[in-house]
C-alpha cells in the first residue's frame, strides 16, 4: 500500500515514515500544502495522512480540493490536541478519521490498517485463497497454517496481487504501489520480487501467472488448482 504523509515536522515525519516502512508500506512525505496538493493530482495513492497545520497551503485546503476532485482516497487527519473546531471541519470536509497530537504510534498503526481495509473495499480482514491465508491486520500470510517469513516488498506484493486476483497487474503499477518517489526500481527488481515470492507461496494449486511483456497476475484458486492439476497428470 502507498501512503502519502503530508507532515512538517521533520522529526514527527521522519518517525512515521521508519515505522510505517518497517510495516511494509511505500511512504511518500511532503512537508507543505502545495506539494500535498501536487502530489494527490498527479500520484495515486491508497491513503493520505495530512496534518492540518501546514505552510503554503492549510490542510483544511488540501482536503477540500482533494474532495473537489471527486477522491475516495481515505483520509486520516493529524492535529492539535485542542483544535475541536478544525477536526468537525476536517470530518464535515470529507475526513475518515482523525487522530491528536500526541499520539501513540501502535494507536496510528491501527488505524492506517483500518483506512487502508475500507479504501480497498472494506473487505474481510482475512483473505483466503486455497492454502493461501493473509491477515491484513497483522500483516502476515500463512500456506497449511505455516507462516510465511516475507519481506516487507513481498508482503506489499502479496497485498496487491491478492486485491486484483484473476486481473493482470502491469509492472508499472507495482512499482507504483511498492515504490517511493525517487526510489530507483528496474523491471528486473520486479521480477525479483516475484520470483522470491512464488518460491514461498506456490504450493497446493496457488500459481502467479507471467503475462510475457505485461506483467503479472495471481491466478483465481479453481483455475490455478485445476490447472496445476493438468500438468500433473500430464507429467505421469
Amino acid at each position: 500500500m502507498r501512503i502519502l504523509l503530508a507532515e512538517d515536522d521533520s522529526v514527527l515525519a521522519d518517525g512515521l515514515t521508519r515505522s510505517l516502512r518497517q510495516s511494509g508500506y511505500a511512504i511518500d512525505c511532503v512537508r507543505n500544502g502545495q506539494e500535498a496538493d501536487t502530489a494527490l493530482s498527479t500520484q495515486e495513492f491508497d491513503l493520505l495522512i495530512l496534518d492540518l497545520g501546514l505552510p503554503k497551503m492549510s490542510g483544511l485546503e488540501v482536503l477540500r480540493r482533494l474532495r473537489a476532485r471527486s477522491s475516495l482516497l481515505p483520509v486520516l487527519i493529524l492535529t492539535a490536541a485542542d483544535s475541536i473546531e478544525q477536526r468537525v471541519n476536517g470530518l464535515d470536509l470529507g475526513a475518515d478519521d482523525y487522530m491528536a497530537k500526541p499520539f501513540a504510534l501502535s494507536e496510528l498503526e491501527a488505524r492506517v490498517r483500518a483506512l487502508t481495509r475500507r479504501g480497498a473495499g472494506g473487505g474481510p480482514t482475512v483473505i483466503r485463497h486455497g492454502p493461501l491465508v493473509y491477515d491484513q491486520v497483522g500483516r502476515s500470510a500463512y500456506v497449511n497454517d505455516q507462516m510465511l517469513d516475507l519481506s516487507a516488498r513481498e508482503l506489499g506484493l502479496l497485498e496487491i496481487l491478492l486485491a486484483r486476483t484473476g486481473r493482470l497487474v502491469s509492472k508499472e503499477q507495482l512499482v507504483d504501489h511498492l515504490c517511493e518517489w525517487g526510489e530507483e526500481v528496474s523491471n528486473n527488481a520486479i521480477e525479483v520480487y516475484v520470483h522470491r515470492l512464488r518460491k514461498k507461496i506456490e504450493v497446493g494449486g496457488v500459481r502467479i501467472a507471467t503475462v510475457r511483456g505485461l506483467g503479472y497476475c495471481l491466478e483465481k484458486y479453481s483455475d490455478a488448482a485445476r490447472a496445476g492439476a493438468d500438468a500433473h497428470t500430464e507429467s505421469k
